[in-house]
């Protein structure tokens, strides 16, 4: 489903989610969650490349129908208070505007939720990466106790109950046998992947700037943050926020340690992809995220610990927090003047994009 925050990973967790494994490995003989009708084409704007689909997962019509109703469906959580959409609001950019999203009793984990669209751009799920797929990330906060804590088969379950879930299942992905229920969580899991493929935008004022040739399309203050923002001399954000000839997807996919999230002592409080990997040079790196609506998915960092991009800027001209993982490519910014910081904000601002056709 959609939702990324993430708790720290607790044991309960790590349990549940070997729960769900084991009950895709079953379900998936007797309930293919390959869809049954005619793959559609995922339409990007500019500046962005194609969306990669898995072979056994095309989206269709029926699929994205219904994975958007999943993600709005309060059934997915233990006590059926909260969606996907509680802590990705679509009114609000897909985030919730908080630094920690509360689950089901008022919970709260201690990573910030991260805007849903063009998550389909992303190779690993999660600020620490620990799932590979949309598909693979979905059930995570459904099973999470500190998010919807609900179990695989308490959801199959609950929405099984309403003939109207079990007739949009086997539109979209064909019957059951007889005595069983076309609901699982392969099938949730990979309708809710579909629609959030079509999550994806782009066409911002810098996209018809540099993409599109309208060199009007940026202010003046825009385009001096822009050459900010790939100078190497300057700020070097590309380093990290990369940019290709023909799109910008504004993350390299990787993971890297600024020094967020570090207590009075000067410890790393959460070890991010350390907790993943078990490599030493993982402490306390996450993933980068894309700056596509930056403008509009505060507060920032895993986090959610800087609420406005000028905070941001600050804290890369500071050179992030020094710990002895810190990423090497992370170093003071001092040099920059304080118009170059504000100009660099205004680029920042110019991301905000349109909707995928």
């Amino acid at each position: 489903m959609g939702r990324y925050r993430t708790a720290a990973v607790t044991a309960a967790a790590v349990s549940a989610a070997c729960v769900w494994l084991s009950s895709c490995s079953r379900t998936r003989e007797a309930l293919p969650a390959r869809p049954t009708g005619v793959p559609i084409v995922l339409k990007t704007p500019l500046g962005l490349p194609p969306v990669a689909v898995p072979p056994d997962n095309p989206p269709t019509a029926g699929t994205v129908a219904l994975g958007e109703r999943l993600f709005l469906s309060t059934l997915l959580s233990a006590d059926h208070s909260i969606s996907c959409a509680s802590c990705h609001k679509p009114e609000r950019g897909f985030v919730d505007g908080t630094q920690f999203s509360s689950g089901i009793g008022g919970k709260k984990g201690d990573r910030n939720a991260p805007s849903a669209r063009n998550a389909a751009y992303y190779q690993r799920l999660f600020w620490d990466g620990r799932a590979g797929s949309l598909e693979e990330q979905a059930p995570g906060p459904m099973t999470n106790p500190v998010e919807m804590a609900h179990t695989p088969a308490g959801i199959e379950r609950d929405l099984s109950a309403d003939s109207s879930w079990r007739k949009e299942f086997e539109q979209a992905f064909g019957p059951a046998p007889a005595g069983e229920s076309p609901v699982s969580m392969g099938r949730i899991a990979a309708a809710l992947a579909s629609y959030e493929r079509t999550l994806v935008r782009g066409k911002s004022a810098f996209d018809r700037y540099w993409f599109g040739g309208d060199k009007r399309a940026l202010t003046p203050e825009a385009a001096r943050g822009f050459e900010v923002f790939r100078n190497p001399g300057k700020g070097n954000c590309v380093a990290c926020h990369v940019m290709d000839s023909k799109y910008a997807l504004f993350t390299d996919n990787r993971f890297h340690n600024l020094g967020t999230g570090m207590n009075a002592e000067g410890e790393l409080t959460d070890l991010g992809r350390y907790k993943v990997t078990r490599h030493e040079g993982d402490q306390g790196a996450f993933r980068t995220p894309s700056l596509r609506d930056v403008a509009g998915t505060a507060p920032y960092m895993h986090d959610g610990s800087l609420k406005t991009l000028k905070e941001v800027v600050d804290f890369y001209v500071g050179g992030g927090n020094a710990n002895p993982h810190r990423d090497k490519l992370i170093k003071p910014l001092t040099h920059l003047s304080g118009p170059e910081r504000a100009s660099l904000v205004a680029f920042l601002e110019a991301l905000t994009g349109e909707d995928a056709p």
